[in-house]
């Protein structure tokens, strides 16, 4: 088989391999050859009679035919031509074709072997046939060469144009970009065939986008074509990209496409205010926090580049504002900082300074990235209610406060320029609030009702100041009075001080820390002043005020010995700080004693005396046991003696008069003489002695004091009442008293009486007595003893006297 577009090729292949065959035979193909060959052997071929195997050469050719696409013209378009060597034109041979479009598309002609294609093809659809085509015997229809296989390709023409696939593109490049930035790059794909050709050699160029960008015509790679582009100036670029076929020659298909380029934004630009002085005004009423006005710095960059923080210059008088920065309108927020005052000043001035949050270092030698404003705030004067000097009162007043007492005051003032004047009035909430009244000019308020402390310790009233000439405009303080409560007890020390001094106490030293109570209240914040008395002049001790409530006993010298005083009694005047101030005088027993080196207490008792002596403990309670029984025996003898005189003078018919003490009081020894001494009652001038070693300063004035050597036994009746009363007098007043209650009966019956008196004062004034002041001499134990057995009796011869 051979065809008629491959006749060259298959004759120089046939030459190469050094096949020859007869000048009536064509030249074969290897493939066909193959099939020759197969042909031959089935027919079976004799010579001279004898059945003979030979080589057979091929019997017919092929190649792949060509078609050309779209073919449009009215008759088949004609493929090719199949032949094979066994046909001698003489209509034996029979040409059949199966496949890919056999009949349908291509069609052969059976007797001929020409193929022709019935319709138009298209290469894009499909690119090549693949069919098969045998050599039959006409007659019999017997195969007369093997089934052989062949292709039928499309032969492309330029009938597809370039086209972009994803157009139209968006890309975007920073501006103030160099020359020769990449962009992008876009593709566009020719379905033609690339093989054939230069139906499909693509060639880019740019139709509009000029002087701009430039684009690459054999990659399709965009780049910016001038330097510096500025976005402020024009932010978006359209581009048009034309693709063309054959080499972009004459006659080539072209596609286009769009590319949107946008210039985006870099930090070129600062902030700038649109004028240099800015003005504001804001009332005086404003408050603190509020906003007093907006400013803005026009940044010509966009997004965050456009970011514009503000700040207020330090210095002026910026120190009254603050100011924040809006992110989303990018304005600069002034807020009032603190209270603003049109009386005090009118007008404010400061500066204020606009940058950007987000520099870019490629661009900083362009200028400071930075703007400054002057900012002048016009404060506007606004009516305003009276202002209170101060915000709250408080005021303390005493329950017994008289009702119209002015307690306390209130002051407003209209700080406005037209300073009007100012009504005070008391709002009433509470029943309670009627306590109180003000003065509606002076503002000062009274107490219109008694104040009861018990009932309501404090009371919390609103005072309302309102305007004159414009009563819409009022404020209100609150005042809150305190109820005080009078100082109705005086202070007292907080216990009976019973302190000592040593014998080598040093001048200046403190011996005891005394403090004082009082049941006034509250106790908290109590305050207590401490001194001597000031007709008292202690030459042995005095007081000194710590300032804490506290004070301490002062020695005023040295030597104190107890052999010369064992006690003294210092008094203390104690004195608060309550309304009105109140005081009382107490007395602090001071002991002397003795004590070691180091102030420790050695004893304040009677072996005191004699540990000198060099005698131990036991010795000395020895002595004391003796003492005590003599001074039992003593005064058993004396008892009995005394009782014998009392019944000699009962018998007697004289007028004697006597002091009865009667107490249900268990009698204690010793001990006892020292609560009551019984020898006192007998004995005006041991009361004296008394009196004045406890330190009273008290003197028996001799209006009230019976001459000691006038006979009582007899006189006037005044004389006797005067008599009992200044025994009244002496144990009211007196330290000897005992200190509960007691009866003390005085019985006199008077002259005439039968019986007589049955007083026993006679008995003791007629008995001379013996004197036991030596007593005393033998130590502090012995002086209580001498105090009840001393006896001083007038001489018989001024009694007589008396009586006459």
């Amino acid at each position: 088989m051979i065809t008629r577009n491959g006749l060259l090729l298959v004759f120089w292949f046939l030459l190469d391999k050094g096949f020859l065959a007869p000048l009536h035979s064509p030249p074969q193909s290897r493939m066909g050859r193959e099939h020759h060959l197969r042909g031959m052997a089935g027919l079976g071929l004799r010579r001279h009679g004898v059945s003979v195997v030979q080589r057979v050469k091929r019997g017919w050719v092929w190649n792949q035919f060509f078609v050309l696409e779209e073919y449009m013209g009215s008759e088949p378009q004609y493929v090719g031509k199949l032949h094979t060597d066994l046909d001698r034109d003489d209509s034996e041979v029979k040409y059949t074709l199966s496949g890919e479009g056999a009949g349908t598309i291509f069609t052969i002609d059976q007797t001929t072997g020409d193929i022709h294609a019935l319709m138009g093809l298209d290469r894009e659809e499909k690119s090549y046939y693949t069919l098969r085509a045998q050599a039959m015997d006409m007659h019999t229809g017997r195969p007369l060469e093997p089934e052989s296989e062949f292709i039928i390709k499309v032969q492309d023409i330029n009938d597809n144009e370039p086209k972009f696939l994803e157009g139209p593109y968006t890309a975007s490049v920073p501006e103030m970009s160099p020359g020769g930035t990449f962009v992008m790059q876009v593709t566009a794909t020719d379905t033609d065939d690339p093989t054939y050709g230069n139906s499909a050699r693509i060639v880019y160029s740019i139709l509009h986008g000029q002087p701009y960008f430039s684009v690459d015509s054999k990659t399709g790679v965009i780049r910016t074509a001038l330097p510096n582009m500025d976005r402020e100036m024009k932010e978006l670029y359209q581009v048009l990209i034309q693709a063309k076929d054959m080499g972009g020659q004459l006659g080539g298909l072209a596609g286009t496409t769009t590319i949107n380029i946008t210039l985006s934004d870099v930090n070129d630009n600062p902030p700038r205010f649109s004028k240099s002085i800015l003005h504001l005004r804001v009332p005086e009423s404003s408050s603190v926090g509020s906003a007093v006005g907006k400013i803005r710095a026009h940044d010509l960059d966009s997004g965050k580049n456009a970011e514009v923080e503000y700040s207020i210059v330090p210095g002026d008088e910026g120190n009254m504002f603050d100011i924040t920065s809006n992110g989303h309108s990018q304005e600069g927020i002034i807020v009032l900082r603190k209270h603003l005052d049109y009386e005090s000043k009118k007008s404010y001035t400061f500066k204020v300074e606009a940058s950007n949050a987000h520099l870019d270092p490629r661009f900083l030698h362009l200028g400071p990235f930075k703007d400054t404003a002057t900012v002048k705030v016009n404060v506007l004067d606004v009516d305003e209610p009276p202002v209170f000097t101060k915000t709250s009162y408080t005021i303390d007043v005493y329950e017994d406060t008289p009702v119209g007492t002015i307690i306390g005051s209130v002051t407003a003032q209209d700080l406005d320029a037209s300073s009007s004047a100012v009504r005070y009035s008391i709002e009433w909430k509470r029943p309670v609030d009627s306590c109180f009244d003000i003065d509606t000019v002076e503002g000062t308020i009274s107490t219109n009702e008694m104040l009861d402390r018990e009932s309501n310790r404090q009371h919390n009233i609103s005072v309302v100041a309102t305007k004159v000439n414009n009563p819409l405009l009022s404020n209100k303080v609150t005042v809150t009075v305190n109820v005080l409560d009078v100082n109705e007890f005086p202070p007292e020390l907080a216990v009976p001080f019973d302190t000592f001094v040593c014998e080598n106490a040093e001048v200046g030293q403190v011996i005891q820390t005394i403090s004082a109570t009082d049941k006034d209240l509250p106790a908290v914040g109590q305050r207590f002043f401490f001194k001597s008395p000031r007709e008292i002049r202690n030459r042995n001790f005095t007081v000194r005020d710590f300032g804490n409530n506290t004070a301490g006993i002062v020695t005023k010298r040295v030597g104190f010995q107890r052999r010369v005083q064992e006690y003294y009694v210092i008094p203390v005047v104690v004195e608060d700080n309550g309304y009105p101030a109140q005081s009382s005088t107490g007395t602090l027993t001071v002991r002397v004693c003795a004590c070691v080196t180091d102030g420790s207490l050695l004893s304040c008792t009677a072996e005191a005396v004699f540990l000198p002596m060099g005698l131990s403990t036991w010795a000395v309670m020895a002595i004391l046991l003796c003492m005590v029984i003599l001074l039992a025996i003593f005064a058993l003898y004396v008892g009995l003696r005394r009782q014998k005189k009392r019944e000699t003078l009962m018998s007697s018919k004289e007028d004697i008069r006597d002091n009865v003490i009667h107490y249900d009081d268990e009698g204690g020894g010793e001990e006892d003489t020292h609560a009551f001494d019984m020898g006192t009652l007998r004995n005006t001038k041991a009361i004296k002695e008394k009196m004045l070693r406890w330190g009273t300063g008290s003197e028996v004035t001799a209006q009230t004091e019976i001459n000691e050597s006038t006979p009582t036994t007899e006189g006037s009746a005044d004389i006797i009442r005067d008599y009992i009363h200044q025994h009244l007098q002496e144990n009211h007043l007196g330290f000897s008293a005992p200190p509960y209650d007691s009866l003390v009966t005085y019985a006199y019956e008077g002259d005439g009486s039968v019986g007589e008196s049955l007083s026993s004062i006679e008995s003791w004034m007629a008995d001379g007595g013996e004197d036991f002041k030596y007593l005393s001499e033998w130590g502090p134990p012995f002086k209580t003893v001498a105090g009840i057995l001393d006896k001083a009796d007038p001489p018989v011869a001024e009694v007589e006297e008396s009586r006459e």
